[in-house]
């Protein structure tokens, strides 16, 4: 799957530049999937995300998750039923997502590369 890197534009991972929590791949992979609730500095994650059907969103899903969209949804199906959680939620622009992020010091989201400026620090590139 490593493959749609080449497929997609660049995209990024993104919290607000106060966060000083170590951040990896695998550790903002359960932040998504709501299996990791806070940062290392002890805030509370809210992840969020464009809307689903993005090249963002795929390539977050395909190479930081490792999970195809219909893989995604049973899982996310599944931990609602369940009532262990809800997935993130989803903003219409990267520019929406990115003012969540620079306004709140526990949200971390995901965005095209070319929409990174000042107000936002970048943990992952993929």
């Amino acid at each position: 799957m490593l493959a749609a890197t080449n497929v997609f534009a660049e995209s990024v991972v993104i919290v607000n530049p106060m966060n000083d929590s170590k951040l990896d791949k695998e550790t903002i992979a359960k932040m998504f999937l709501g299996k990791t609730k806070y940062f290392s500095n002890g805030d509370k994650v809210v992840a969020i995300s464009p809307k689903e059907k993005g090249a963002t969103k795929q390539a977050f899903n395909e190479v930081v998750l490792d999970k195809s969209s219909s893989q995604l949804n049973a899982y996310w199906s599944k931990i609602i039923f369940t009532g262990k959680g809800r997935p993130p939620k989803e903003y219409d622009s990267d520019d929406e997502v990115k003012q969540q992020v620079a306004s709140n010091g526990n949200v971390i989201g995901i965005i095209d590369a070319k929409s990174v400026d000042n107000t936002v620090k970048v943990v992952l590139r993929f």
